[in-house]
């Protein structure tokens, strides 16, 4: 992770700080705030503000259940049944805001999560650094065989060696044509906002991202899971256990509902009932399409 001298002096001085407020604090994520959770080689994230906690999204709940609810359940079996079921607005209560930095191309697919406010740093009007993700050697993966927007095998040996050069003089020269377009002792260069198309996908980017907990936690189901792309993953399981240390209660619930749950469509469940009855199912007696045959069986193994 690349921090600069003066940002960690900036957030060292924001951790230092203490407020005194009467709003609801969440004190496992006090512990965490501010601080820059190291992501990838140059990435990180961190949180630099958060409204509510587990508390926040019982009280929205119990508007619509009433007094007499408080007495029926306790708060974390109120989230777990609002979870269970599917609820929604009790989470939008709660809102977080976080600061990271990203390579390019793994913020091109997070921007596709349309439920978020976003400010990007800008191009046109300031220069990037030089920083670039190169991935580690067992991240090296060839295409997969199977899927279309998968990865197979780890590369290794001197094809491994290759790509990692081409990706480092590629990313090389690119920034150093950038600097070039730009402009040095004093020439006048290329407008910055011309001069960045010329930058490779790898390049790192930082952006503010504030989010509900609802929309959040449809982002970390489809970005933590485990057939997501890494680069995008690893933000998303460091972001999970910021989202822990916030709102635990709802963390515990997500995990057991979403995370480590599993969604039968109607025929898939009827041929799990008749396995449950004693029959030897096959693909070819299930029913299902060949795809569909393979996600049942690999959600029955786990």
């Amino acid at each position: 992770m690349s921090l600069t001298p003066e940002q960690q002096a900036q957030i060292e001085a924001q951790r230092a700080g203490r407020r005194e407020t009467r709003r609801v604090v969440a004190e496992g994520l006090e512990d965490r705030l501010y601080q820059a959770v190291p992501v990838l080689d140059h990435g990180f994230v961190r949180v630099v503000d958060y409204m509510g906690d587990d508390s926040a999204i019982v009280q929205a709940a119990r508007v619509s259940y009433g007094q007499g609810t408080r007495h029926a359940r306790d708060d974390a079996g109120l989230i777990r049944y609002l979870m269970r079921h599917w609820h929604s607005t009790p989470f939008e209560m709660c809102e977080i805001k976080f600061h990271v930095k990203l390579p390019v191309f793994v913020a091109r697919q997070w921007i596709r999560h349309r439920t978020a406010n976003v400010n990007e740093y800008s191009a046109r009007y300031s220069i990037l650094d030089r920083e670039f993700y190169i991935p580690a050697p067992e991240d090296l993966a060839a295409q997969s065989t199977v899927s279309s927007q998968g990865r197979g095998a780890v590369l290794e040996g001197a094809e491994a060696q290759r790509v990692l050069e081409t990706l480092k003089a590629d990313s090389t020269q690119a920034y150093d044509h950038y600097q070039d377009m730009l402009g040095t002792d004093g020439q006048q260069g290329l407008a910055r906002e011309l001069a960045r198309m010329n930058l490779p996908m790898n390049i790192y980017t930082q952006w503010y991202w504030k989010i509900d907990l609802h929309n959040l936690m449809h982002f970390l189901r489809l970005r933590a899971d485990a057939h997501a792309q890494y680069e995008i993953r690893v933000y998303a399981e460091a972001i999970c256990e910021l989202v822990a240390a916030w709102v635990p209660a709802t963390w515990q619930a997500f995990e057991d509902y979403r995370l480590n749950a599993a969604q039968f469509s109607g025929p898939a469940l009827a041929v799990l009932r008749r396995m449950l009855a004693g029959e030897a199912v096959t693909q070819e007696t299930s029913g299902l399409p060949k795809g569909e045959w393979r996600e049942f069986e690999a959600m029955l193994k786990g």
